[in-house]
């Protein structure tokens, strides 16, 4: 029992500690580069997690021309735009440019990247689940769900694969931001197949080479780097009193996420630590019931030549390896957990998780606290132990 309690808090502690830090790195990781994002007015985490993370639905869109004004302002360095719409089988197909690819400092691993419309190149992540090649070609499906409505007025053709980069790159599929606004313009105006006026596929492809008229097009967001920290102060306000979009800061808004993140994790750390409290008491209960089993097993050690140090040194032995035992199934079974949470999560978010990763000194100061709970819960034994009367003892035998 003392075992099992022990490892159920170790268990929940390791995941904590390797949740907690692989959620911070990814998300920190995946906003680098970016200090402001410029989309539709609304909830501004949301637009920070459907551009930066793609883990929400966006807010809603922008007008492309009027984006443009704002991303040509000597004050910035990088306006990257993103145009979402659809999916292929649950993964995202965004509209961007290379500079995309710069970002997350991706390269090609196979192929090219994407020059014309109905180009894609696809993520590492994605490449490996859907066994996806360079040459292939796939129908868009509309929206965010796999099941949404196909959009087979044009394929896209995949002419690059991403290299792996662990960040949320390996799970999109990129297109320039014309295919976007190409498909959705012939979804709208070109009929389906076998009704009159459907376009064939030799219009199909040379509707790929033209160039789409930027005007009353919309993309969802812009992702914004400036050249001084003024802008960044400054433009919230200027976009808000000025236009009908809005400017969020990610570091702002995942501080606030990590803060709503961080109150969770504690509580559930609290819980751990008081299992492991109840792991303790458990230790001390058992040693101190078998101690009045064996106090003549003791005074016979005693007899045969052992110290008073060496039996308070078994009891506490015994106690720690309860203890090593509890921790070494804990973090076993906390990274079988991680797994678990891990594929849960890259189904639903894309997000995974490393349950092979060790955070030596977290985990360090855990086996350390594990430890003291064991000489803890010994001392008072150890010390029975150490005071055992061996002629009252033998006597009463």
């Amino acid at each position: 029992m003392s075992i099992i309690l022990l490892t159920a808090s170790v268990a929940i502690i390791t995941v904590l500690i390797l949740l907690q830090k692989q959620f911070e790195e990814q998300f920190s990781s995946n906003a680098d580069d970016i200090d402001l994002v410029l989309g539709a007015q609304g909830s501004p985490l949301q637009l920070i997690l459907s551009s930066v993370y793609q883990v929400d639905a966006p807010p809603g869109n922008i007008d492309y021309t009027e984006a443009k004004t704002w991303m040509q302002h000597p004050f910035v360095k990088t306006a990257i735009p993103l145009a979402f719409g659809d999916n292929y089988l649950g993964f995202k197909i965004v509209g961007t440019t290379p500079e995309y690819l710069n970002k997350f400092g991706a390269t090609m691993e196979n192929g090219r990247v994407f020059a014309t419309n109905f180009e894609v190149v696809v993520g590492s992540e994605i490449a490996s689940k859907l066994n996806v090649k360079v040459g292939d070609s796939f129908f868009g499906s509309h929206g965010d769900a796999k099941e949404g409505e196909k959009h087979e007025e044009a394929a896209y053709k995949v002419v690059g694969i991403v290299s792996k980069t662990g960040k949320v790159i390996d799970n999109l599929i990129l297109s320039n931001v014309q295919s976007v606004w190409a498909m959705h313009d012939s979804h709208d105006h070109n009929p389906a197949h076998g009704e009159e006026g459907h376009v064939h596929d030799e219009d199909e492809e040379h509707h790929a080479e033209t160039v789409i008229s930027e005007e009353g097009k919309e993309i969802t967001a812009v992702l914004l780097k400036f050249r001084n920290k003024m802008g960044i102060v400054l433009w919230p306000r200027l976009i808000a009193q000025n236009t009908k979009m809005q400017a969020a800061s990610p570091a702002i808004e995942i501080n606030r996420l990590f803060t709503l993140f961080g109150i969770g994790l504690e509580a559930l750390a609290y819980l751990a630590y008081g299992i492991m409290l109840i792991s303790g008491i458990s230790i001390f209960i058992a040693l101190f019931n078998t101690l009045k089993e064996r106090k003549y097993e003791f005074a016979l050690l005693r007899v045969n030549g052992a110290s008073r140090f060496q039996l308070l040194q078994l009891v506490v032995i015994e106690s720690m390896v309860l203890c090593v035992i509890g921790f070494f199934f804990g973090t076993i079974f906390g990274r079988i957990a991680l797994l678990f949470i891990s594929k849960s999560s890259d189904e639903e978010f894309k997000i995974a998780f490393n349950p092979l990763e060790f955070v030596w000194e977290k985990e360090g100061v855990l086996f350390l606290i594990t430890i003291f709970v064991g000489v803890l819960a010994a001392v008072i034994p150890a010390v029975k132990a150490y005071r055992l009367n061996i002629s009252k003892v033998l006597a009463n035998a």
